[in-house]
């Protein structure tokens, strides 16, 4: 069994960004990002710390709007409207998930599509669906692919099944493993908690990518002997042993799932810093193309 060692991956395409970054500032360009983060909540501000740190780290320009939780929608779509406008800044993401009384689809569209790093806006997930080269695709589906392709896990032709269906994981997902080329011509099955049979549909996968936002979801039923599982989810559970009194775990139960798979991503120190590393990629690749 391999383990799939996601921060040292994502250590060596920070390291290409870092040069990427060298290289456009010397022409006068020098990326920009913006985080927008409306409320307290920790785990937000723990993710916007990450990406605001990593971003300086490597050479770029970085802002960070930490806005009130009663912040209206109006105010915050007038900050995005004032990044869209701002030539210092090339890529924007607003944190998810914002307070409840804010219409997060209707700031996702507000964005400037060429500043949507996050790659959620509806240009950009047209885009990906068409498999067009353009497109800025989610950093954490795009991190997976990167995962596969940086281990030498051949996916074409490879049965693939995405456990979850969401926009930021299953679906983007789905469709970059679907997409002609490196690290896509797979046939894939997109399954969820629907899903009749779920863990003999699973069981079928070469490569099965599990982002169902479950807790130790995916038990060794799930898994055929020999495949690779990549593990999306990121889950706080109580751990009367830690000093903290939790534990982090992935939708994967690790333990029993491991023994079973020719390689695997753990949890932490899988996906996670590969979902950071493909950020500030896309936002260099922002500043690439509107700087042309």
């Amino acid at each position: 069994m391999t383990l799939i060692d996601g921060k040292a991956i994502a250590q060596r395409i920070n390291e290409q960004t870092r040069a990427a970054v060298a290289e456009l500032t010397a022409r006068g360009v020098k990326p920009g990002l913006a985080v927008v983060v409306v409320g307290d909540d920790p785990a937000s501000h723990a993710y916007v710390r990450s990406k605001e740190k990593t971003s300086t780290e490597l050479g770029m320009h970085s802002v960070k709007h930490a806005l009130p939780h009663d912040t209206t929608q109006a105010q915050l779509l007038e900050v995005v409207r004032t990044l869209n406008n701002n030539p210092a800044i090339h890529g924007i993401l607003v944190q998810s998930p914002p307070p409840k009384h804010i219409d997060e689809r209707a700031i996702v569209e507000a964005l400037d599509p060429r500043k949507d790093v996050d790659g959620f806006h509806p240009i950009n997930v047209a885009k990906l669906a068409l498999g067009d080269a353009d497109a800025f695709v989610p950093c954490t589906p795009l991190g997976c692919q990167r995962l596969l392709i940086e281990s030498g896990i051949e996916t074409a032709g490879a049965n693939v099944v995405v456990l979850g269906r969401s926009m930021i994981v299953g679906k983007p997902m789905a469709l970059l493993l679907m997409n002609k080329g490196r690290g896509g011509d797979a046939t894939v099955t997109v399954a969820h908690s629907r899903t009749r049979n779920l863990a003999e549909v699973c069981s079928r996968a070469d490569i099965l990518i599990a982002a169902i936002g479950q807790p130790e979801f995916v038990k060794a039923n799930f898994v055929r002997e020999g495949a690779v599982v990549i593990d999306v989810g990121i889950n706080r559970v109580a751990d009367p042993s830690s000093a903290k009194g939790s534990r982090l775990v992935g939708d994967v139960a690790f333990a029993e799932v491991a023994p079973k798979c020719s390689a695997i991503t753990p949890v932490p120190g899988g996906v996670g810093p590969m979902t950071i590393a493909m950020l500030m990629h896309n936002t260099v690749l922002a500043a690439q193309r509107i700087s042309r």
